[in-house]
């Protein structure tokens, strides 16, 4: 089943975005969503449509936003203040949203859709209510479990009372939402129960709220199957169907949930960016073929939340570009070479491949996967172990050539184009004692070629010096960060810095911001701030300030009048989204 998500119940305070937010608050939308329901059908599969007020979490700060309580979403409220207190609703009101949700349910079922989720999870409107964190009120809405569950109950029973007794009606729910002062799981343990009797048809189960957004859609850095547990705790306790949510990016860890009893359907999200036929893989035992979700969030909650863009994926450039960046078989099949066997490379190869090229590729070491090698080292990095596997078996299945050999222009003579993947260099300093035997760099670390000593100074606190920093932690040794601008992780994401904030916080490690290595000695380094010099102890000083392009073999081919084309760090240093993104709109084009 394909559930529409987040489809808005009326015209005041129940849409949270103004970018392509869907909604089912009048008639006239019956049309077009009737027509999403036909296409979603057609194709196979049953069609569920979400319903959703977004109560204090509204992403554009546009009055009316209204909830319980008169305590605003923390994100709004920095961003503009005393304008994103919400206005409580007064029970009138209450009841008027209510009705909406049963008026849009009726829609859902005349557009023709399959079911109906009623959305109780994730810090939208009704969690406002069930949560003591947003529900301070005193009167039959607030205070008691009892009484900050009501809304769930008669929105269910004014749903149930216009769609029918025959028509399939389910609701999502926070197993808590992970706030100090929220709901605990033995509450929404109490909530469900309550719904059964009720006579709910299922039970979808995933957890957080937008405050606690790293619970809710989780990054690479906590665990997989994060709010699975949740799922299984409520299944023990009720009889209708459970569906198991959050960060279940592959077959394996679906069938072992199933398997072992903890709810009865998953549901996928991400994944389906990563790969839409992640289904059709997994039915057809083909689960090596999956182009896995690493739950990175640059394509789809980066752009979205944070920046109110179109959604896409870091490692499926195809999504909201179907139609128009779909592979195609090219007009004359040319010899490509492509040198390096990074993300960049091997997805330009793919590319490449598909369209009907003679594609090979040249890496001068003896393993594929180029940085990702390096990059999925930590524990907390381990999902990208999962792309570099199916990178390399999706060249082994195209029966693409490797050659290991570092290329050089003469090599590449017999080729018709060069896509050049030879990554990035880290930038070198230039200040005293830099080229001592204590200094190396963090993809050194990363590598294991070199052993640091147990006080480790890591010079640059963005991505690379952070999560270099944390990994050497883990390792047992005592880490100091030295940054030379105002605060560290610039170049993280939102959800992964949260993640390592809380990782820092919890840890020993120093961190020095506005702070600029001045010297490198034996034992130590000098760096200087607003308080002048300082000494910092360290056996061991690691270089992460940056990357440079390397361009070298580029430059070549172009002086000689070769056909050739920059992709991934090698073009400009960035994350897996731009190595990916680059190398298919290369091998699309070639």
């Amino acid at each position: 089943m394909v559930i529409v998500e987040s489809l808005s119940i009326d015209e005041l305070g129940s849409k949270t975005s103004h970018c392509g937010h869907l909604a089912l608050s009048s008639d006239e939308y019956i049309g077009g969503l009737a027509w999403l329901a036909e296409n979603i059908k057609e194709q196979g599969a049953l069609a569920g449509a979400q319903l959703e007020h977004c109560g204090r979490q509204k992403f554009f700060p546009l009055q009316p936003i209204v909830a319980p309580s008169e305590i605003p979403w923390p994100a709004l409220w920095e961003e503009i203040g005393i304008k994103a207190v919400p206005r409580a609703l007064t029970i009138p009101e209450i009841k008027d949203i209510v009705s909406a949700f049963g008026d849009a349910a009726l829609r859902v079922k005349k557009a023709g859709f399959d079911l109906v989720e009623i959305h109780g999870a994730h810090g939208y409107l009704l969690t406002n209510f069930f949560s003591p964190h947003t529900n301070k009120r005193t009167d039959l809405y607030g205070g008691s479990l009892e009484n900050r569950m009501r809304i769930f109950i008669e929105v269910y029973r004014d749903v149930r009372s216009k769609v029918g007794p025959d028509f399939p009606v389910i609701i999502r729910l926070s197993g808590t939402d992970y706030q100090p002062d929220g709901y605990p799981i033995e509450d929404t343990i109490v909530l469900a129960k309550a719904l059964e009797k009720e006579g709910i048809d299922g039970l979808h189960i995933s957890g957080g709220d937008y405050h606690t957004m790293v619970h809710q859609t989780t990054p690479m850095s906590l665990s997989l199957c994060h709010n699975v547990w949740a799922a299984e705790a409520i299944k023990k306790e009720v009889k209708v169907p459970v569906i198991a949510s959050g960060s279940i990016t592959l077959p394996k860890y679906a069938e072992d949930i199933l398997s072992s009893a903890k709810s009865d359907f998953i549901s996928l999200g991400r994944p389906l960016c990563a790969d839409p036929e992640w289904p059709l893989k997994a039915y057809q035992d083909r689960p090596e073929d999956i182009r896995p979700c690493i739950r990175c969030n640059e394509g789809c909650m980066e752009r979205t939340f944070f920046n109110h863009k179109a959604i896409t994926c870091a490692v499926n450039p195809l999504i909201s570009r179907e139609g128009e960046l779909d592979i195609r078989t090219a007009p004359q099949k040319r010899k490509i070479a492509v040198v390096g066997a990074g993300p960049a490379g091997l997805e330009a190869a793919r590319v490449a491949s598909l369209r009907g090229h003679d594609v090979v590729v040249f890496e001068k070491t003896d393993r594929l996967g180029g940085a990702l090698n390096k990059a999925s080292v930590p524990e907390f990095k381990a999902d990208i172990r999962e792309l570099v596997s199916y990178l390399i078996t999706t060249i082994k299945k195209l029966g693409i050539k490797i050659n290991h050999l570092k290329a050089s222009a003469k090599d590449l003579e017999g080729f018709d184009a060069v896509i050049v993947a030879t990554g990035a260099k880290p930038i070198e300093l230039n200040v005293p004692g830099i080229h001592n035997a204590n200094v190396v760099k963090a993809t050194e670390i990363l590598e294991g070629t070199v052993k640091p000593g147990k006080s480790v100074a890591v010079i640059g606190g963005g991505l690379v010096g952070t999560e270099t920093a944390l990994y050497l932690h883990s390792l047992g040794h005592n880490v100091t960060i030295v940054e030379m601008l105002p605060s560290i992780m610039d170049d993280v994401g939102s959800s992964e810095k949260l993640v390592y904030s809380d990782m820092l916080n919890s840890s020993n490690i120093q961190v020095m911001t506005d702070t600029k290595l001045w010297e490198v000695k034996e034992r130590s380094i000098t760096v200087k701030n607003k308080n002048g010099f300082q000494e910092v102890e360290s056996d061991t000083v690691v270089l992460a300030v940056g990357f440079e392009p390397e361009q070298a073999l580029y430059d070549d081919l172009i002086s000689a009048g070769k056909e050739a084309y920059l992709i991934g760090d090698a073009a400009v240093p960035g994350k897996i989204f731009d190595a990916f993104h680059t190398a298919y709109r290369v091998g699309a084009k070639i």
